[in-house]
């Protein structure tokens, strides 16, 4: 397999191409000039990396070229970023995807994986778990983005047959995830605590999240590269929740060391449950987590020590 991994420098993308390496595929990265390279990328012979812009037709078609399988993990935005200016979220990451479909007419055997957001595509939930046919009503315009290019993904496989998958994603977390985002609650909450640095929380706490632990995110990209089922959105995620303080008393046991919590007003767009329903990819794609929460935590936190 020959694989192009759109974002291939960011904390998902540099465990994709580690695991994409060990299965023998040949992988090309596209990433920003100015992103340095993951250390948890090898160096490996079947690795290429091409800087370059996402956004750029040029670029993109010198990456496209010769490739099985796209994996569209590139996001230019957050939640919170998103509504500070939806026309960047726009026109950096809606219109740039239609560039690579337009380009992908070209490539009739060529598949594209997409990451999509669980967490924020479908609003506030009506029920919990939440199954991918619940409602879509996003919050914020990175749900809304997100929910659009999946919608185009369905227009371009119906009008030039675009062989697509796109995965609805939970919380991922785990080793090489940066510290201090604004999404990562769990790598931030472990770096700070474990460095006696305080967190500051949104809300009262009481917000739940579904966490993933990163190699159970690579195992269902990689099984959604292959899928030949008829379904083509799988929500991805634990299938269990956790409030933001259940996370703090989590993190405070595995480091045993005391949070300094602090609380703040609650953001506007942040829904007060979500927790996906991972039944459709349990029996499409033969996928399951295999890791909890508290080993998760463990082997974050000794990546982080």
């Amino acid at each position: 397999m020959k694989a192009l991994v759109l974002g291939g420098g960011g904390f998902i993308g540099s465990h994709l191409v580690t695991a994409l390496l060990a299965q023998g595929a040949q992988v090309r990265v596209l990433e920003r000039p100015y992103r340095e390279r993951s250390p948890v990328l090898p160096a490996h012979p079947a690795l290429q990396w091409q800087e370059g812009d996402f956004g750029n037709a040029q670029e993109l078609h010198r990456a496209l070229d010769g490739v099985d399988v796209v994996f569209h993990l590139v996001s230019t935005t957050q939640p919170q970023s998103s509504n500070d200016d939806p026309s960047f979220d726009v026109s950096s990451n809606l219109l740039a995807t239609l560039n690579l479909l337009e380009q992908l007419r070209a490539q009739k055997q060529t598949r594209l994986v997409f990451i999509s957001s669980g967490g924020t595509v479908y609003g506030r939930p009506q029920q919990t778990p939440i199954p991918e046919s619940h409602p879509t009503e996003p919050t914020c315009s990175y749900g809304i983005v997100k929910l659009t290019i999946e919608k185009y993904l369905a227009l371009y496989q119906l009008l030039h047959g675009l062989e697509y998958r796109v995965l609805r994603l939970a919380n991922p977390y785990g080793p090489g995830q940066e510290a201090n985002r604004a999404q990562g609650v769990i790598g931030t909450f472990l770096s700070r605590v474990v460095h006696d640095e305080p967190i500051e929380v949104w809300g009262d706490g009481s917000v739940v999240r579904d966490y993933l632990y990163i190699s159970d995110t690579i195992s269902a990209l990689l099984q959604a590269a292959s899928h030949q089922g008829t379904e083509r959105v799988f929500n991805i995620g634990s299938g269990n929740g956790h409030s933001i303080r259940e996370i703090i008393a989590a993190v405070e046991q595995v480091s045993g060391k005391k949070a300094r919590a602090s609380y703040t007003a609650a953001r506007k767009f942040d829904v007060p449950v979500s927790v996906l329903d991972i039944e459709r990819a349990r029996k499409e794609l033969g996928w399951q987590p295999k890791v909890n929460l508290s080993e998760g935590l463990r082997l974050t936190l000794a990546h982080i020590k």
